[in-house]
């Protein structure tokens, strides 16, 4: 060796590799993924192979709550058009049929446990549909309404005879509580109809 060079260390690479191994491990453990949100809905349980479907059966017309919602957002209930802030009140009239009106669900009598006799709508449907060019925005606060119906009548029987809410009362209470409000709804698959205006 010449005198006055000095021999500078190199630096170990193979370690580096490593590192961003460690680094990137790091990362993922403490970054906080995205969940999926989406809608909670029971689907109906698959029909059996040997069991024959009748076509023959109908639903009563005036067993279906109609909610459309079309390429604008508008919301229309059975014909009508009215604000999303309404849906909530006309769904929980639809369910509950508390006057027996004609034009709103059948009221038959069920034995339910807990409540004996009591009349129910038990055959009605909310049948959901909207255009392809429907807002999510606006497609998720039609869901969160007609949910929010049959929560607030669960909550409100439960409140008359348990004096508590739906979700302090015990799984056979609440078992009892679906058998008279239980959640049926229908969601048509979207249509578009054309551009939006």
């Amino acid at each position: 060796m010449a005198k006055g060079k000095r021999s500078v260390p190199e630096i170990n690479s193979s370690s580096t590799a490593d590192i961003a191994f460690l680094l990137l491990i790091f990362f993922l453990i403490t970054t906080s993924m995205d969940t999926d949100m989406g809608l909670a809905r029971q689907l109906p349980p698959m029909p059996d192979e040997n069991e024959q479907v009748n076509d023959d059966v109908k639903i009563k017309e005036r067993n279906i709550l109609a909610v459309m919602i079309n390429r604008n957002n508008e919301l229309m209930c059975n014909g009508e058009v009215i604000p999303i802030s309404r849906l909530r009140e006309r769904a929980k009239e639809f369910i509950a049929n508390p006057s027996n009106d004609s034009n709103k669900p059948e009221r038959i009598a069920m034995e339910i446990p807990y409540f004996g006799d009591y009349m129910v709508t038990k055959n009605h449907v909310i049948s959901v549909a909207n255009d392809g060019d429907t807002s999510y925005k606006v497609y998720f606060e039609v869901q969160n309404e007609l949910v929010a119906a049959y929560n607030e009548l669960r909550d409100q029987i439960s409140r008359e005879k348990w004096q508590k809410p739906f979700a302090s009362l015990s799984e056979d209470q609440q078992k009892a509580v679906r058998l008279i409000y239980p959640q049926k709804i229908s969601e048509a698959v979207p249509k578009t109809y054309g551009g939006k205006k």
